[in-house]
């Protein structure tokens, strides 16, 4: 029997995006969420550009949450906060910049929806159509992956993705320390070894460069392989 869901929590960190963050949250308004009731929670990380101005606008909606914090502490503290608050049955991660559209919500909500999936994962890299850029980024993704997945015994063709849907109960007392992009390859190893079920879907993705705002850079990479043998043996 599938179980009901009856609301999404939207878990939105948000670091100095003050030319996207109302372009985002229109986006994510209009989304089609399968006729679950939407929960919008926006955590800012200290932002220094004037998104902190908007989003003191925005607390003001009805159908937005917005927190902050008081120094910058990275994308994983962010997302820790925005779970710790969260009421949803769902539980999606959305970036606050253009790279991730909110029309995929259908495709990834569908396998949780189904009762197949407790986890699912937007794959930049299952066909979907994306903006062209870096080689060396897609080498990096797909290495990290690759070494991701033979520790966890996955399959994923795309584990840094910013689209991660979870049910509620895949994170409930699941203690999360990333502070940075670590919470990638935590999110993963964590909830593989709760034996959580997974899916991919794939999506669209419209990558940035580092002239548009995109913050990932290389000694997150190299973090990442740190972070994806810690989480998975010694945390």
């Amino acid at each position: 029997m599938v179980a009901a869901h009856h609301k999404i929590s939207i878990l939105i960190p948000v670091f100095n995006e003050v030319r996207t963050i109302k372009e985002i949250l229109w986006r994510v308004r209009a989304a089609d969420a399968g006729g679950l009731a939407k929960e919008i929670i926006l955590v800012d990380d200290a932002s220094t550009d004037g998104t902190s101005e908007i989003l003191k606008c925005l607390a003001q909606d009805n159908d937005v949450k917005v927190f902050s914090h008081p120094f910058n502490q990275g994308k994983g503290t962010a997302v820790r906060t925005a779970i710790e608050h969260a009421t949803g049955d769902i539980l999606l991660i959305q970036d606050a910049d253009l790279e991730y559209d909110p029309a995929d919500y259908p495709l990834l909500l569908k396998p949780i929806l189904d009762g197949r999936a407790d986890v699912v994962y937007g794959s930049r890299f299952l066909g979907g159509p994306h903006r062209v850029l870096f080689f060396w980024h897609y080498v990096a993704n797909r290495f990290l992956t690759l070494l991701s997945n033979i520790v966890c015994n996955l399959n994923l063709s795309d584990m840094e993705t910013g689209y991660k849907v979870f049910k509620r109960s895949c994170v409930e007392n699941l203690r999360l320390s990333s502070e940075r992009f670590g919470i990638e390859p935590e999110l993963t190893a964590k909830l593989a070894r709760r034996r959580c079920r997974f899916y991919e879907t794939p999506i669209s993705y419209s990558g940035r460069d580092y002239s548009e705002g995109k913050k990932i850079g290389w000694k997150d990479g190299l973090a990442a392989l740190w972070f994806i043998f810690r989480y998975r043996f010694f945390d």
